[in-house]
Protein backbone atom coordinates (compact mmCIF):
# COMPACT_ATOMS: atom_id res chain seq x y z
CA UNK A 1 0.00 0.00 0.00
CA UNK A 2 1.47 3.33 -1.15
CA UNK A 3 1.43 6.76 1.00
CA UNK A 4 -0.93 7.94 -1.68
CA UNK A 5 -3.61 5.41 -1.08
CA UNK A 6 -3.56 5.63 2.54
CA UNK A 7 -4.48 9.65 1.86
CA UNK A 8 -7.11 9.03 -0.36
CA UNK A 9 -9.05 6.97 2.08
CA UNK A 10 -11.34 9.05 3.83
CA UNK A 11 -10.49 8.60 7.52
CA UNK A 12 -10.55 10.76 10.56
CA UNK A 13 -7.21 12.67 11.12
CA UNK A 14 -6.59 9.79 13.92
CA UNK A 15 -7.18 6.67 11.92
CA UNK A 16 -4.98 8.42 8.76
CA UNK A 17 -2.00 8.82 11.22
CA UNK A 18 -2.53 5.95 12.67
CA UNK A 19 -2.26 4.03 9.44
CA UNK A 20 0.79 6.14 8.22
CA UNK A 21 2.88 5.12 11.44
CA UNK A 22 1.97 1.21 11.02
CA UNK A 23 3.43 1.50 7.63
CA UNK A 24 6.23 3.55 8.50
CA UNK A 25 7.39 3.01 11.84
CA UNK A 26 6.25 -0.48 12.41
CA UNK A 27 6.98 -1.37 8.20
CA UNK A 28 4.11 -3.44 8.23
CA UNK A 29 3.48 -5.56 4.92
CA UNK A 30 1.23 -4.74 1.87
CA UNK A 31 -1.26 -7.06 2.90
CA UNK A 32 -1.30 -6.38 6.95
CA UNK A 33 -1.85 -2.67 5.94
CA UNK A 34 -4.71 -3.24 4.03
CA UNK A 35 -6.66 -5.25 6.62
CA UNK A 36 -5.90 -2.64 9.24
CA UNK A 37 -7.45 0.08 6.48
CA UNK A 38 -10.78 -2.28 6.65
CA UNK A 39 -10.76 -2.37 10.32
CA UNK A 40 -10.75 1.68 10.36
CA UNK A 41 -13.10 1.81 8.12
CA UNK A 42 -15.52 -0.49 9.76
CA UNK A 43 -14.77 1.63 13.37
CA UNK A 44 -15.21 4.93 11.52
CA UNK A 45 -18.58 4.09 9.69
CA UNK A 46 -19.67 2.52 13.18
CA UNK A 47 -18.77 5.84 14.70
CA UNK A 48 -20.58 8.24 12.19
CA UNK A 49 -23.66 6.43 12.19
CA UNK A 50 -23.65 5.94 16.00
CA UNK A 51 -22.62 9.33 16.25
CA UNK A 52 -19.64 9.43 18.35
CA UNK A 53 -16.86 11.47 17.88
CA UNK A 54 -13.48 8.32 18.27
CA UNK A 55 -11.82 9.84 21.04
CA UNK A 56 -15.39 9.31 23.10
CA UNK A 57 -15.69 5.61 22.17
CA UNK A 58 -16.48 3.17 24.92
CA UNK A 59 -16.90 0.02 25.69
CA UNK A 60 -20.45 -0.69 25.19
CA UNK A 61 -20.08 0.88 21.77
CA UNK A 62 -17.10 -1.75 20.81
CA UNK A 63 -19.10 -4.54 22.29
CA UNK A 64 -22.54 -3.45 19.60
CA UNK A 65 -20.36 -3.20 17.22
CA UNK A 66 -19.04 -6.40 17.57
CA UNK A 67 -22.12 -7.68 17.45
CA UNK A 68 -23.77 -6.06 14.58
CA UNK A 69 -20.17 -7.40 12.60
CA UNK A 70 -21.50 -10.88 14.07
CA UNK A 71 -24.82 -10.43 12.74
CA UNK A 72 -23.96 -9.33 9.45
CA UNK A 73 -21.58 -12.87 8.58
CA UNK A 74 -18.39 -11.81 9.81
CA UNK A 75 -16.41 -14.91 11.09
CA UNK A 76 -15.32 -14.91 14.87
CA UNK A 77 -11.69 -15.13 13.07
CA UNK A 78 -12.36 -11.75 11.29
CA UNK A 79 -13.80 -10.38 14.38
CA UNK A 80 -10.92 -11.11 16.64
CA UNK A 81 -8.71 -8.96 14.03
CA UNK A 82 -11.12 -6.21 13.39
CA UNK A 83 -10.99 -5.95 16.85
CA UNK A 84 -7.71 -6.31 17.37
CA UNK A 85 -6.63 -3.18 14.76
CA UNK A 86 -9.31 -0.99 16.79
CA UNK A 87 -7.70 -2.09 19.84
CA UNK A 88 -3.63 -1.20 18.59
CA UNK A 89 -5.40 2.06 17.80
CA UNK A 90 -6.82 3.06 20.77
CA UNK A 91 -3.43 2.07 22.26
CA UNK A 92 -1.53 4.12 20.30
CA UNK A 93 -3.74 6.91 21.24
CA UNK A 94 -3.59 6.36 24.44
CA UNK A 95 0.33 6.57 24.52
CA UNK A 96 0.08 10.52 23.97
CA UNK A 97 -2.73 10.82 26.29
CA UNK A 98 -5.17 11.44 23.69
CA UNK A 99 -8.12 9.04 25.12
CA UNK A 100 -8.36 8.18 29.10
CA UNK A 101 -9.43 4.55 28.53
CA UNK A 102 -8.59 2.01 25.99
CA UNK A 103 -12.63 0.95 24.88
CA UNK A 104 -11.21 -2.27 23.23
CA UNK A 105 -9.99 -3.99 26.20
CA UNK A 106 -11.50 -6.67 27.35
CA UNK A 107 -14.13 -6.80 24.27
CA UNK A 108 -13.81 -10.15 22.76
CA UNK A 109 -14.94 -11.85 18.99
CA UNK A 110 -18.00 -14.06 19.65
CA UNK A 111 -16.59 -17.57 19.97
CA UNK A 112 -16.58 -19.58 16.72
CA UNK A 113 -18.59 -22.79 16.80
CA UNK A 114 -16.63 -25.66 16.97
CA UNK A 115 -17.13 -27.78 13.86
CA UNK A 116 -18.16 -31.49 14.38
CA UNK A 117 -15.38 -34.04 13.74
CA UNK A 118 -16.05 -35.83 10.08
CA UNK A 119 -16.72 -39.54 10.43
CA UNK A 120 -17.46 -41.95 7.85
CA UNK A 121 -20.55 -44.10 6.92
CA UNK A 122 -20.68 -47.26 7.98
CA UNK A 123 -20.24 -48.37 4.30
CA UNK A 124 -17.23 -46.36 4.26
CA UNK A 125 -15.32 -47.91 6.97
CA UNK A 126 -16.24 -51.53 6.11
CA UNK A 127 -15.21 -50.31 2.44
CA UNK A 128 -11.73 -49.15 3.68
CA UNK A 129 -11.29 -51.90 6.07
CA UNK A 130 -11.76 -54.58 3.19
CA UNK A 131 -10.35 -53.16 0.43
CA UNK A 132 -7.65 -55.09 -1.22
CA UNK A 133 -4.59 -53.88 -3.68
CA UNK A 134 -3.46 -56.36 -5.62
CA UNK A 135 -0.51 -54.98 -6.60
CA UNK A 136 0.47 -54.24 -3.25
CA UNK A 137 3.29 -56.01 -1.31
CA UNK A 138 1.26 -58.67 0.56
CA UNK A 139 3.29 -57.60 3.81
CA UNK A 140 2.26 -53.84 2.91
CA UNK A 141 -1.21 -54.56 2.33
CA UNK A 142 -0.98 -57.11 5.34
CA UNK A 143 -0.32 -54.23 7.25
CA UNK A 144 -2.29 -51.81 6.22
CA UNK A 145 -5.75 -53.64 6.48
CA UNK A 146 -4.45 -54.13 10.31
CA UNK A 147 -4.11 -50.81 11.09
CA UNK A 148 -7.78 -49.91 9.63
CA UNK A 149 -9.16 -52.60 11.83
CA UNK A 150 -7.22 -51.38 15.06
CA UNK A 151 -8.18 -47.63 14.34
CA UNK A 152 -11.76 -47.97 13.05
CA UNK A 153 -12.32 -51.47 15.89
CA UNK A 154 -10.64 -49.51 18.85
CA UNK A 155 -11.18 -46.10 18.31
CA UNK A 156 -7.17 -45.63 19.22
CA UNK A 157 -5.13 -42.34 18.36
CA UNK A 158 -2.30 -42.52 15.56
CA UNK A 159 0.27 -42.16 18.43
CA UNK A 160 -1.33 -45.05 20.20
CA UNK A 161 -0.98 -46.97 17.34
CA UNK A 162 2.43 -46.75 16.00
CA UNK A 163 3.76 -46.56 19.89
CA UNK A 164 2.47 -50.58 19.80
CA UNK A 165 5.35 -53.13 20.52
CA UNK A 166 5.51 -56.35 19.42
CA UNK A 167 4.48 -57.76 22.63
CA UNK A 168 4.50 -56.60 26.45
CA UNK A 169 7.37 -55.11 28.05
CA UNK A 170 8.25 -52.73 31.00
CA UNK A 171 9.53 -50.46 28.25
CA UNK A 172 6.52 -50.86 25.98
CA UNK A 173 4.40 -47.86 25.35
CA UNK A 174 1.44 -50.07 24.41
CA UNK A 175 1.06 -53.74 23.13
CA UNK A 176 -1.93 -56.08 21.74
CA UNK A 177 -2.73 -59.47 24.02
CA UNK A 178 -4.23 -61.47 21.29
CA UNK A 179 -4.78 -64.23 23.60
CA UNK A 180 -6.97 -61.85 25.67
CA UNK A 181 -8.53 -59.81 22.50
CA UNK A 182 -7.09 -56.52 24.30
CA UNK A 183 -5.05 -53.66 22.79
CA UNK A 184 -3.12 -51.61 26.16
CA UNK A 185 -2.47 -48.32 24.76
CA UNK A 186 -0.69 -45.19 26.79
CA UNK A 187 -2.86 -42.25 25.90
CA UNK A 188 -2.70 -38.71 26.47
CA UNK A 189 -1.49 -37.35 29.71
CA UNK A 190 0.71 -40.63 29.97
CA UNK A 191 -2.82 -42.77 30.92
CA UNK A 192 -2.96 -46.14 30.19
CA UNK A 193 -5.94 -47.69 29.45
CA UNK A 194 -7.31 -51.37 28.03
CA UNK A 195 -9.53 -51.11 24.73
CA UNK A 196 -11.40 -54.64 23.48
CA UNK A 197 -10.08 -55.83 20.19
CA UNK A 198 -13.01 -57.22 17.65
CA UNK A 199 -12.69 -60.62 15.84
CA UNK A 200 -11.99 -58.67 12.39
CA UNK A 201 -8.87 -56.87 13.68
CA UNK A 202 -7.58 -59.94 15.47
CA UNK A 203 -7.66 -61.98 11.95
CA UNK A 204 -5.76 -58.74 10.63
CA UNK A 205 -3.32 -58.42 13.58
CA UNK A 206 -2.02 -62.56 12.82
CA UNK A 207 -2.22 -61.98 8.86
CA UNK A 208 0.16 -59.37 9.66
CA UNK A 209 2.05 -61.02 12.35
CA UNK A 210 2.45 -63.71 9.58
CA UNK A 211 4.07 -61.07 7.04
CA UNK A 212 6.30 -59.09 9.22
CA UNK A 213 8.94 -60.72 9.24
CA UNK A 214 9.72 -59.91 5.74
CA UNK A 215 10.20 -56.44 6.60
CA UNK A 216 11.78 -56.81 9.98
CA UNK A 217 14.73 -57.18 11.88
CA UNK A 218 14.55 -59.60 14.57
CA UNK A 219 15.08 -56.92 17.43
CA UNK A 220 12.53 -54.46 16.23
CA UNK A 221 10.14 -54.20 19.30
CA UNK A 222 7.68 -52.27 16.74
CA UNK A 223 4.52 -53.68 15.55
CA UNK A 224 4.21 -51.42 12.70
CA UNK A 225 6.91 -51.23 10.89
CA UNK A 226 7.60 -49.47 7.34
CA UNK A 227 9.57 -51.35 4.41
CA UNK A 228 13.11 -50.23 5.89
CA UNK A 229 11.87 -52.06 8.83
CA UNK A 230 12.04 -49.08 11.78
CA UNK A 231 8.75 -48.09 13.42
CA UNK A 232 6.07 -46.46 11.03
CA UNK A 233 5.90 -42.92 11.76
CA UNK A 234 2.65 -40.86 11.81
CA UNK A 235 3.12 -39.10 8.73
CA UNK A 236 3.90 -42.76 6.96
CA UNK A 237 0.91 -43.77 8.35
CA UNK A 238 -0.98 -40.77 6.87
CA UNK A 239 0.01 -41.41 3.16
CA UNK A 240 -0.81 -45.32 3.29
CA UNK A 241 -4.16 -44.37 4.94
CA UNK A 242 -4.96 -41.96 2.11
CA UNK A 243 -3.93 -44.37 -0.66
CA UNK A 244 -6.13 -46.76 0.77
CA UNK A 245 -9.04 -44.48 1.09
CA UNK A 246 -8.49 -43.41 -2.94
CA UNK A 247 -8.22 -46.93 -3.42
CA UNK A 248 -11.84 -48.23 -1.72
CA UNK A 249 -13.07 -45.44 -3.82
CA UNK A 250 -13.99 -43.41 -0.51
CA UNK A 251 -15.28 -39.45 -1.55
CA UNK A 252 -13.80 -37.84 1.16
CA UNK A 253 -10.07 -37.35 2.53
CA UNK A 254 -9.59 -39.75 5.37
CA UNK A 255 -7.09 -39.92 8.01
CA UNK A 256 -6.84 -41.51 11.24
CA UNK A 257 -8.40 -39.84 13.56
CA UNK A 258 -11.24 -40.08 11.10
CA UNK A 259 -11.55 -43.77 11.81
CA UNK A 260 -11.38 -43.02 15.69
CA UNK A 261 -14.38 -40.24 14.96
CA UNK A 262 -16.73 -43.31 12.88
CA UNK A 263 -15.56 -45.88 15.84
CA UNK A 264 -17.12 -42.86 18.21
CA UNK A 265 -19.97 -42.19 16.19
CA UNK A 266 -21.05 -45.93 15.44
CA UNK A 267 -20.88 -47.45 18.74
CA UNK A 268 -22.90 -44.58 20.08
CA UNK A 269 -25.28 -45.37 17.26
CA UNK A 270 -25.74 -48.71 18.34
CA UNK A 271 -25.16 -48.93 22.35
CA UNK A 272 -26.36 -45.28 23.20
CA UNK A 273 -24.14 -45.99 25.94
CA UNK A 274 -21.96 -42.48 26.33
CA UNK A 275 -19.98 -43.28 29.33
CA UNK A 276 -18.74 -46.53 28.12
CA UNK A 277 -18.01 -44.14 24.82
CA UNK A 278 -15.99 -42.09 26.96
CA UNK A 279 -14.47 -44.72 28.46
CA UNK A 280 -12.84 -46.90 25.07
CA UNK A 281 -12.00 -43.25 23.55
CA UNK A 282 -9.92 -42.50 27.03
CA UNK A 283 -11.37 -39.16 27.49
CA UNK A 284 -10.46 -37.81 30.62
CA UNK A 285 -14.05 -35.70 30.32
CA UNK A 286 -17.39 -36.21 29.36
CA UNK A 287 -17.95 -33.03 27.65
CA UNK A 288 -15.05 -33.97 25.33
CA UNK A 289 -17.62 -37.59 24.52
CA UNK A 290 -20.77 -35.36 24.32
CA UNK A 291 -19.93 -34.13 20.63
CA UNK A 292 -20.75 -37.89 19.13
CA UNK A 293 -24.40 -36.96 20.57
CA UNK A 294 -24.31 -34.08 18.05
CA UNK A 295 -23.26 -36.61 15.37
CA UNK A 296 -25.41 -38.96 16.48
CA UNK A 297 -28.40 -36.68 16.17
CA UNK A 298 -27.36 -36.01 13.10
CA UNK A 299 -27.81 -39.26 12.01
CA UNK A 300 -30.84 -39.70 13.66
CA UNK A 301 -32.33 -36.29 11.69
CA UNK A 302 -31.64 -38.45 8.16
CA UNK A 303 -32.85 -41.33 9.73
CA UNK A 304 -36.35 -39.62 10.38
CA UNK A 305 -36.03 -37.61 6.90
CA UNK A 306 -36.13 -40.15 5.09
CA UNK A 307 -38.91 -42.27 6.68
CA UNK A 308 -41.10 -40.16 8.61
CA UNK A 309 -44.42 -39.45 6.81
CA UNK A 310 -44.08 -35.88 8.69
CA UNK A 311 -40.96 -35.03 7.52
CA UNK A 312 -41.30 -33.91 4.14
CA UNK A 313 -43.58 -31.51 2.62
CA UNK A 314 -45.75 -32.49 0.01
CA UNK A 315 -44.90 -31.29 -3.36
CA UNK A 316 -48.58 -30.23 -3.98
CA UNK A 317 -51.10 -28.84 -1.86
CA UNK A 318 -54.11 -31.13 -0.76
CA UNK A 319 -57.18 -30.49 -2.61
CA UNK A 320 -60.27 -30.09 -0.90
CA UNK A 321 -62.61 -33.44 -2.35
Amino acid sequence: MSMAAIERVELHDDLSRHLIHLQVERRLATRTLAIYLEAFERLQRFADAAPVALREVQPQHVRRWAGKLHSQGLASRSIALVLSAWRGFYRWLGRDGLVALNPVEGVRAPKAAKPLPKALSVDQAVALAEQHDDAELPALAARDQCIVELLYGCGLRVGELIGLDVRASAEAAGWIDASDATAHVLGKGSKRRSVPVGAPALKALHDWLASRDTLVAIDQAALFVNQRGTRLTASQLRARLRRGALQAGLPTHVHPHMLRHSFASHLLQSSGDLRAVQELLGHANITTTQVYTKLDFGHLSKVYDAAHPRAKKKSTPNRSP
